[in-house]
């Protein structure tokens, strides 16, 4: 915050060139604190840019009122140029940060040690589940299980609670303390359960909150944002109400009023690519320059989808004589190497350029911005009850598929990301998805 500010009113010779970076530098940091951006739990977490972007809403106005207050006078216009780069390199440290902290949990450093504590069958979800990521700090190292039965889990199994509440208060913290101990816990997390509830829940969070141990409980919710999530309680007892998905309301028609307008202005900012890229496509191969295909949108509706062509002419045809050599797991069929691609077409598919004709379904209203990745009808037939619900919504032409690795994703993580995106929906996550998108097209990782 500090440099960039001084650096540009030292060059545009303003009053105070020394100083107001210095209180710039400080309010920032105050601001980011008062936040909570520096709490363990907090520091080097990927969060997306929306966060940043709040702090930095937030630091204008305090620096707009420091600015009154003190009667200065510098060119507002110069003072927002010279903030302007603080929010980038927050994010660009935020983002190597996060790297770093997951090469580090992939080596079980920078970790939060679990002791998991539930039924047999329950614990082991937990345990499994939060065995199957590594972007996030818990490494459970031991199970408590209530009652008998096997635990799906290579955890080991530190101790066995009653299935009957104890008699004595510390019928349950005991073992589980000692269990937290031996094993250097440093959370205790509770799988939701019956056996684990009420009066006996209450009174094992005061024996480990007496020994300074931390208690955490896991409702059996799976990809629900926090921000769906709202703590309330009645009569005394704590409630935790989840937030229908946004379907209609203010969102919605700020959605669509960002894709009409979006799609009309980069059609019009974009027609000498478009060109630029027609004549490449039409001159190094014979066939039309667009390739249209029917896809299924929202509500199961079919719809023609457009894109700049990056395969031969008879490639829908030598599908089939490819179909040993797909190297997907689910419905989609996806080749690193695909022959019926052109040369020019490696290049479009490697920068995403093949996709920018996508803009005129979003302009007509069949595809979005944002959003699930439009399957064919094929895939549709042979959907579930749970793939379904990607059609929830309109398919985008970017969405969570798109940054998460595209094409290196398996199909049970493509399905988890377009669900996350269907059920926690909302307009500042599609702010945050675009914002991103660009890094994963430069990038390119995922894109054959």
């Amino acid at each position: 915050m500090g440099l960039p500010t001084a650096l540009i009113l030292h060059a545009e010779r303003q009053p105070y060139a020394l100083s107001g970076p210095v209180v710039a530098a400080v309010a920032w940091v105050g601001v980011r604190a008062l936040r909570r951006r520096y709490a363990g739990r907090e520091l080097g977490e990927s969060r997306g840019s929306l966060p940043v972007l709040h702090d930095w809403l937030i630091l204008l106005g305090v620096l707009a009122v420091v600015r009154a207050a003190a009667d200065l006078h510098h060119p507002a216009l110069l003072c927002l140029a010279a903030l302007l780069p603080a929010p980038f390199l927050t994010l660009t440290c935020t983002k190597l940060t996060w790297h770093h902290l997951v090469a580090a949990r992939r080596e079980a450093q920078v970790v939060t040690r679990v002791l998991v504590l539930g039924e047999p069958r329950a614990a082991g979800d937990v345990a499994e589940h939060l065995a199957g990521r590594t972007e996030h700090p818990y490494v459970v190292v031991g199970v408590v299980a209530i009652g008998e039965g096997p635990v799906r889990t290579g955890a080991p199994v530190a101790a066995r609670l009653g299935v009957l509440m104890p008699e004595a208060a510390d019928g349950d913290t005991t073992p589980v303390l000692a269990a937290a101990g031996e094993l250097e816990a440093d959370v205790v997390l509770v799988a939701a359960g019956a056996r684990m509830a009420g009066e006996r829940l209450r009174r094992l969070a005061w024996g480990l909150h007496d020994a300074g141990k931390e208690l955490a409980l896991a409702p059996g919710l799976v990809e629900f944002a926090v921000k769906r999530l709202e703590t309330t309680s009645a009569a005394g007892m704590a409630l935790l109400r989840v937030a229908p998905p946004v379907r209609s309301g203010v969102q919605q028609v700020l959605k669509s009023v960002m894709d009409r307008a979006g799609a009309a202005l980069g059609l019009l900012a974009l027609s000498p690519l478009f060109l630029g890229i027609g004549a490449a496509v039409r001159l190094t191969s014979p066939g039309p320059v667009f390739y249209r295909q029917i896809r299924v949108g929202q509500a199961r509706v079919p719809f023609v989808m457009w894109k700049f062509r990056t395969m031969y002419v008879d490639a829908d045809a030598r599908k089939a004589e490819l179909s040993h050599a797909n190297e997907h797991d689910g419905l989609m069929f996806k080749m690193r190497r695909d022959p019926r691609v052109t040369r020019v077409g490696r290049l479009l598919r490697r920068t995403s350029l093949d996709e920018l004709p996508q803009l005129i379904n979003v302009l007509l209203g069949s595809m979005s911005l944002v959003g699930p990745r439009p399957p064919l009808p094929e895939e549709v037939a042979r959907y579930g009850d749970v793939e379904l619900r990607r059609l929830s919504v309109r398919p985008g032409m970017t969405g969570l598929w798109q940054i998460s690795g595209r094409s290196d994703l398996s199909w049970d993580e493509t399905v988890e990301l377009d669900l996350h995106y269907v059920d926690n929906w909302s307009f500042t996550s599609d702010v945050d998805v675009m914002a991103r998108t660009f890094r994963a097209v430069v990038d390119g990782r995922g894109a054959y």
